[in-house]
This record gives structure tokens, C-alpha cells and sequence, in this order.
């Protein structure tokens, strides 16, 4: 399955990532993981699958738990970043929870392959690696947390649990990325649209 999914600038994978051996490199990785886990994936499946060999890779990544960092640390960036741009847009509690749900799915559907890696290999950090990253999902979970008490306190919302909603929220969101099947009957969007109709219901949001 390609990463040609994960796309910025001129339409060039993981874009930010240079030079371009470290880029290829990590664009095969992505790959492997995805397809075979990170533990199944040796350096050697990475290296060939970016037409290198395995000592190139060493130059750009001390290790292969590296390489999954800067996947992961890339990946929670890009999707705090949709949260916090819903949230922090002009609307009501309803209209924000809704684009940052949309969008959340949106991105994880688009990138399912890297979404998959981001999301589910988590344990295979070290330990500073998964803190941090750990860390960038406590704010995404306080992104969402915070629209949904804004939701109860204007009176647009009926949760008797914020947490526990925020946290059944953001796992129907991410899931996404384990099933999502880009020859699929439904389009990202269609998706986002579909979610973001079902979380408003879960919220009991006022119409």
C-alpha cells in the first residue's frame, strides 16, 4: 500500500522530512510497518524498499525505533493541528465539534496507511519517545474535551461524562484508520460527514 496519501507542497510525500534519502527512507518505513508491524519490519525490508542498502539507512536513523519516532512525532502533529484549527474557528460548540470530527476522520481516512502506524505501534517506543508522544495525545484529548464542556455550559450539549465522551469521541475517530479501504463505497469526506452526525447525537446536541 503506497503513502502517496501523505502529501504536502508540490504533492511529495512527508515533504518536511530532508534531505531526500531520510525522506525515502522514511516513506518506505511507513510502508513496512503498516503492511508487516514494527517488529516484523527489519531494517533491511526499510533500506530495500527505498532502493538503499541496509547501511545507508544508519546515516539518517541511528535506529529503527528512531525512524518510528519521527513517523509517529510527524503524524500526532499533523492531527493535533486539525483539532486545534476546528477548534479554535468562529461557531458554536456544535459547529466546532462537528469540523474537528469531520476533519479528524477525513485525515485519518486520507492517511490511513500512516494512520495505522501513528496510532497502533505506540508501544514499540522507548520509553522518552512514547512519553512524548503520549503527551501530544493528552492534548488532543484536551482539544476535544474542552469543546465539549464549551458545549455543556452554553447548554447545546447533555454529557454527564465529558472525559469518558471525549475519550469514546477521539476512538471512533481513529479507528477509522484500521478499517478504511480507499477503494472503498465512501469517500474521506463522506466519512467525516457520517461521524460527525453520529458524535452530535452521542453529545445529544440541541438542534
Amino acid at each position: 500500500m503506497s503513502t502517496a496519501e501523505e502529501t504536502d507542497g508540490e504533492n511529495t510525500p512527508w515533504a518536511e522530512v530532508t534531505p531526500e534519502a531520510a525522506r525515502r527512507l522514511l516513506v518506505a518505513a511507513v510502508d513496512a510497518f503498516a503492511e508487516r508491524g514494527y517488529h516484523a519490519t527489519t531494517t533491511r525490508d526499510i533500506a530495500g524498499r527505498a532502493g538503499m542498502s541496509p547501511a545507508a539507512l544508519y546515516i539518517h536513523y541511528k535506529t529503527k525505533e528512531e525512524l518510528l519516532h519521527r513517523i509517529s512525532r510527524i503524524g500526532h502533529d499533523r492531527a493535533l493541528a486539525v483539532l486545534e484549527a476546528a477548534a479554535d474557528s468562529e461557531g458554536t460548540a456544535a459547529e466546532r465539534l462537528a469540523d474537528a470530527v469531520r476533519s479528524f476522520v477525513r485525515w485519518h481516512a486520507e492517511r490511513h496507511t500512516t494512520a495505522r502506524v501513528v496510532q497502533y505501534e505506540l508501544d514499540a517506543l522507548g520509553e522518552e519517545h512514547r512519553t512524548e508522544i503520549i503527551e501530544l495525545r493528552r492534548r488532543s484529548d484536551a482539544v476535544v474535551r474542552r469543546i465539549i464542556g464549551e458545549g455543556v455550559t452554553a447548554g447545546e450539549f447533555d454529557v454527564p461524562d465529558v472525559p469518558g465522551t471525549t475519550l469514546a469521541v477521539l476512538s471512533l475517530c481513529i479507528d477509522v484508520a484500521r478499517w478504511f479501504n480507499a477503494q472503498g463505497s465512501r469517500t474521506p469526506d463522506e466519512v467525516g460527514e457520517l461521524y460527525a452526525g453520529l458524535v452530535l447525537r452521542m453529545v445529544a446536541a440541541k438542534r
